[in-house]
């Protein structure tokens, strides 16, 4: 297989269209944050894994996939070359994961545009891109009462001798559309208004997560943790509001939790590791978080233990998905929750041939459980969830909970 990588420059049909819109298919792989990132379309091949191991076995496959192509890449960059998308299972069981490779990928950054394709490529135009009509809403496997019900039950065991000091629990809400979905609408209308999120699609599961769970370059790793919410209530300025959400004990503690469990894994791969002195507030359009960086220099960046889907499944899941201690807390989560989250909340992103790429964590998305066509609609489950101590209050949780849904209803319904 050869795999070819040009820049595409200004004047070529495909240089000024925003990335959403290019993909000729309305099932496109995607991750763009501020107009930069990747979309891709056409399927070269996939795996799917699951079990403890789903991570080194997605990693084994794409290793060998990649030792199979010989590469002609003019750009050199992140990104450029073979590249690889994965969306993997929050759960080792029963949850299956997948790694796919596309045929095309078109990625930007810093102005530059480049278009990589497997083996023979003739370019195609895309049709206009669908709305969905109208939307219903239903009660998912946890509706909100049987959520405030989890959340105030997760609290009584927290404050017993002996309890977690975190969950992390989720809810899901049902949507059906008139007309069959096409997820590019979902994708232009998440990254137009949530720029500063990761924008992503893998074989339908379509989000806009804030939370960067690892980036590699190089010998060098980076994450941005967040754990720690506050949202808009009334007229509450917004000035206040991130001054309360630094004061905030009950949310400083959430934080500590899902900053010492990310570094806590990823510190035996490194020969460096530095984290944020204080969080700073991440604000985003519906809610703002606090937020933390953590950077590392690996020890053995060429070892295959640090290969970045081993990383990755090193750190997930971290406090800020899961809870702490790690297995306490997943026990919990599937005892109170109840719910099979299959890749909700679990790693999504992409890897290139050179072990570069970012992953994050599957947050405020969908997962379309029935694509539709010309003759049915869609459906789809939309996921949001909070973090809980032992001071949460079960009706604050549940608000919040739904303000997370937002960013996903309101692509949905068409909203830019």
């Amino acid at each position: 297989m050869t795999v070819r990588t040009r820049e595409i420059r200004p004047g070529d049909p495909s240089y000024h269209p925003p990335l959403p819109e290019l993909p000729p298919t309305h099932e496109p792989v995607s991750w763009i944050r501020d107009g930069d990132g990747l979309v891709g379309w056409g399927e070269l091949d996939r795996v799917h894994t699951s079990g403890p191991a789903r991570f080194a076995e997605a990693d084994r496959w794409w290793r060998s996939m990649r030792a199979r192509m010989g590469i002609d890449d003019e750009v050199r960059i992140a990104g450029t070359g073979p590249v690889a998308f994965a969306s993997l299972s929050f759960d080792a069981d029963p949850g299956t994961s997948v790694i796919t490779i596309p045929r095309v990928v078109v990625g930007q950054r810093n102005g530059v545009r480049w278009i990589t394709t497997v083996g023979d490529y003739e370019p195609e135009s895309a049709p206009p891109i669908r709305r969905p009509g109208t939307i219903r809403y239903g009660d998912g496997h946890v509706a909100s009462t049987a959520y405030r019900a989890a959340v105030a039950e997760s609290v009584r065991r927290m404050r017993e001798p002996g309890g977690a000091s975190k969950i992390v629990l989720a809810h899901d809400l049902l949507a059906a559309t008139s007309r069959p979905l096409d997820s590019r609408f979902l994708l232009r209308n998440l990254a137009t208004r949530h720029p500063n999120c990761w924008t992503f699609a893998v074989d339908g599961l379509v989000g806009a997560t804030p939370e960067l769970l690892l980036r590699r370059e190089g010998s060098d790793v980076h994450s941005q943790v967040l754990a720690g919410t506050t949202w808009p209530r009334d007229s509450t300025d917004a000035e206040l509001l991130a001054k309360e959400l630094l004061s905030s004990a009950k949310n400083q503690r959430e934080h500590v939790h899902a900053v010492n469990s990310l570094a806590t894994s990823l510190r035996p791969f490194c020969e460096e590791l530095s984290v944020s002195d204080a969080p700073e507030v991440l604000r985003l359009r519906n809610v703002m978080h606090l937020a933390s960086t953590v950077s590392g220099r690996l020890e053995r960046s060429g070892d295959a233990e640090s290969t970045l889907l081993r990383l990755v499944g090193a750190v997930h899941p971290t406090a800020a998905v899961g809870g702490t201690p790690t297995e306490q807390a997943v026990r919990l989560i599937g005892e109170l929750e109840g719910m099979d989250r299959g890749r909700y909340a679990g790693p999504v992103g992409w890897v290139d041939g050179a072990d570069n790429g970012e992953f994050g964590i599957a947050l405020r998305c969908a997962r379309i459980e029935d694509p539709g066509g010309t003759d049915r609609a869609s459906t789809l489950r939309l996921f949001a969830g909070c973090g809980i101590v032992a001071d949460s209050d079960p009706d604050e949780e549940t608000a919040e909970a739904q303000a997370k849904l937002l960013p996903i209803r309101e692509a949905l319904e068409g909203l830019r």
